[in-house]
C-alpha cells in the first residue's frame, strides 16, 4: 500500500454479510477457467488484496473502503463473505487451505468508512476467519504486541508458512509480526532498516523456509530465515524496484513484484525477479507495464496463471471513489 492519505470521501453502506456455500472439497479446482480479464463491480469496494479460494474456485478480495472480504465471480459480481466491525481497512489477505482459514490484515490510513481520529495510523491487526462461513475465529491486536506507545502502525501483507504460522508486515513501524496457530502473537523481527518515510515494508512472501520482504519507499528486497530473524539481509538487485507492493512466488522460484505509482514510482508495472542461488543476489529479468492504474498485488489461479489486481487506490486516495476494479491475467 502507498504512502498517500485520503481526503474525506462519501460514505456508502456496507453490503450485508453473506455466507457463500462451498463446493465439495473433492471438486476439481481446475474445472473452472477464469476469463483473462474480470471487470469487478461493487459499491466503492476498492480492494487492495486478493487470494484464490481453491474450494469455491473463486477469487477473494479485501476492501480498503469497507473493511470487508468479498467473493468475486467470473462475471465480476462480488458477494460479501466477511463483514467484521473489527476491520477498518482490510489490506492483505491469505488463505490457509489446509486449515480452511482466511487471514486478513487490518489497518487505518483514513481511507475506510470506519476510520476515526483515534485509530488513524494506529492500527495493525490480524483477523482470522472460517473460510466456509466467514465467521471470526479470532482477532489479534498486533499494534499492542509491538509494545511501543505512540508508534504509528499499518498492518499490510501476510505470508503463511506450511505449519500455519502467519507473518505480517507493518508499513509504518519497522516490525514483522509472528502469529501462531494458537493465536499467540510476537514481534518476529524489529529492524530499523525496514523503516522509512511513509510506506516502508510492504509485500511479504514465504519461500523454502525463508521470508522475502519488499520495501515500497526504496525498492529493496530483504530475505530472512524463519528460524533466524536476526539474519535479515538485503538482496543485492541489479536495479531498484521503487514502489514495490505485493509479491507472488512463481513455480520456477522467481518472484513477481507488483509496482505502482502511488508512491511517485515512474510506472505501474509487474516485474519478474530471478534470484541467484540462495538469494545471494537477484536480477530483474522482465517487466510489464501494467495497463490498469495502481496495481497492488497478484495471485495465481490453480493452473499457475497469475492475476494482477487494480482496486483503483489512486482514485480512492484522491477522494473520488468508484464502483469498479480489475483482475487481469498476466
Amino acid at each position: 500500500m502507498p504512502s498517500t492519505f485520503v481526503h474525506r470521501v462519501l460514505g456508502v453502506p456496507v453490503a450485508v454479510a453473506l455466507t457463500v456455500a462451498l463446493a465439495p472439497a473433492a471438486a476439481s479446482a481446475t474445472a473452472v477457467r477464469h476469463p483473462a480479464v474480470i471487470n469487478g463491480q461493487a459499491p466503492t469496494l476498492h480492494p487492495e488484496g486478493v487470494a484464490y479460494d481453491p474450494v469455491r474456485r473463486a477469487f477473494l478480495v479485501s476492501s480498503m473502503r469497507h473493511g470487508t472480504v468479498s467473493v468475486v465471480r467470473p462475471d465480476g459480481s462480488a458477494e460479501t463473505l466477511v463483514n467484521d466491525p473489527k476491520l477498518i481497512s482490510s489490506v492483505g489477505i491469505r488463505i490457509d487451505p489446509a486449515r480452511r482459514l482466511l487471514y486478513v490484515a487490518n489497518a487505518d490510513d483514513g481511507a475506510g468508512e470506519r476510520s476515526t481520529p483515534a485509530t488513524r495510523k494506529r492500527v495493525a491487526g490480524l483477523g482470522v476467519y472460517d473460510l466456509r462461513t466467514g465467521r471470526r475465529v479470532r482477532y489479534v491486536d498486533l499494534a499492542a504486541t509491538a509494545g511501543r506507545a505512540g508508534e504509528n502502525h499499518f498492518g499490510n501483507d501476510i505470508a503463511i508458512a506450511p505449519d500455519g504460522t502467519a507473518y505480517v508486515t507493518d508499513s509504518f513501524a519497522p516490525v514483522v509480526y509472528r502469529v501462531g496457530t494458537d493465536g499467540r502473537a510476537s514481534v518476529f523481527l524489529r529492524d530499523a532498516r525496514l523503516g522509512g518515510d511513509g510506506f516502508a515494508a510492504n509485500g511479504i512472501a514465504w519461500q523454502d523456509g525463508h521470508l522475502v520482504i519488499a520495501k515500497t519507499d526504496d525498492g529493496t528486497l530483504w530475505r530472512v530465515p524463519a528460524g533466524d530473524p536476526g539474519s535479515l539481509r538485503p538482496v543485492p538487485l541489479d536495479q531498484p524496484l521503487t514502489g514495490a507492493d505485493g509479491l507472488a512466488v512463481r513455480d520456477d522460484g522467481s518472484l513477481l513484484v507488483v509496482r505502482n505509482r502511488l508512491s511517485d514510482t515512474p510506472a505501474d508495472a509487474v516485474a519478474v525477479v530471478r534470484p541467484a542461488k540462495d538469494w545471494k543476489s537477484a536480477r530483474v529479468t522482465g517487466q510489464t507495464t501494467w495497463k490498469d492504474p495502481a496495481p497492488t498485488t497478484a495471485v495465481a489461479d490453480p493452473s499457475g496463471r497469475h492475476y494482477v489486481l487494480s482496486g483503483r487506490m489512486d482514485l480512492l486516495f484522491a477522494g473520488k471513489p468508484v464502483d469498479t476494479f480489475t483482475l487481469r491475467r498476466l
